[in-house]
């Protein structure tokens, strides 16, 4: 039985179709409620993996999803058009466009294509009012740049998730009234410096996530990550920002209900 005291989390990206959780969906959810937290977003990152994912999003009701195509994989399948993510969005539990970005650590060779690709999201992003989700990696000049621009062109909402960029690149974010998000390596040891960046935050801008299976916190870090351990993320948050483990799970529950309003309203209704 859930402890009425435990703080109440969100964690606002995860990949629940990979390989690492088959046939083991219905207990890492249970654990996730157990460790108190109430909702997930799975993220679609291969739009041929649309039908999978959605799937458990309707399977498990604290489960919400959203989709786009990865920049790492943007020159390995046909570029996803405004129309397809539009229409992706259609679905009641759909709350997201992306994850979308620019990754040049590993696949600089497709930048062109990559920002091509993020260009095609963030119109869609706009057209459906449904917040983009941005991976950055080794890309911080064009992400700012692009991003930037885009914005000035037509506003929308937006969240860096699992945000491990410079500082530069954050403080120019949140300068375009974007979110942060704060995976288990803000929690490593040797990650003061990115504490440091969260730290010139306002927590009113801040979401936190795990990205299973990857990034596991400490104390388990080496090994999957699942949805239960965003709380051992959140209590560094805590402490970062210097309020209880009460207060920062409430105030980015509230976030992640301000950017992720689709989400928010189908706990509304679900709750009517």
């Amino acid at each position: 039985m859930t402890d009425p005291l435990q703080p109440r989390l969100v964690d606002s990206h995860c990949h629940l179709d990979f390989p690492d959780f088959q046939g083991e969906l219905p207990q890492v959810v249970a654990r996730a409620a157990e460790a108190g937290v109430t909702r997930m977003v799975t993220i679609c990152t291969w739009l041929r993996n649309a039908p999978q994912v959605r799937a458990i999003a309707e399977a498990h009701d604290p489960v919400f999803w959203a989709g786009g195509t990865h920049p790492m994989s943007a020159a390995e399948e046909p570029l996803a058009t405004v129309e397809d993510l539009v229409a992706l969005a259609a679905h009641p539990k759909f709350v997201g466009i992306g994850e979308t970005g620019l990754d040049y650590h590993y696949t600089s060779e497709s930048k062109g294509v990559q920002q091509d690709s993020l260009r095609i999201h963030i119109e869609a992003a706009r057209q459906t009012g449904l917040p983009l989700i941005i991976h950055a990696r080794a890309a911080d000049e064009d992400m700012a740049r692009i991003l930037t621009e885009e914005h000035r062109a037509g506003a929308f909402d937006c969240v860096m998730h699992c945000f491990s960029s410079g500082r530069d690149l954050g403080l120019a974010m949140l300068d375009l009234g974007f979110y942060l998000s704060m995976s288990g390596i803000a929690a490593f040891p040797r990650s003061q410096d990115l504490r440091d960046i969260f730290k010139e935050a306002p927590l009113n801008r801040i979401l936190v996530e795990t990205d299973a299976p990857y990034l596991a916190p400490p104390p388990h870090r080496g090994r999957r990550n699942e949805p239960a351990y965003v709380a051992k993320t959140a209590s560094v948050g805590a402490e970062v920002f210097g309020v209880s483990a009460q207060d920062f799970a409430r105030q980015t529950s509230a976030n992640f209900d301000r950017l992720f309003a689709k989400a928010a309203a189908w706990r509304a209704a679900d709750t009517a």
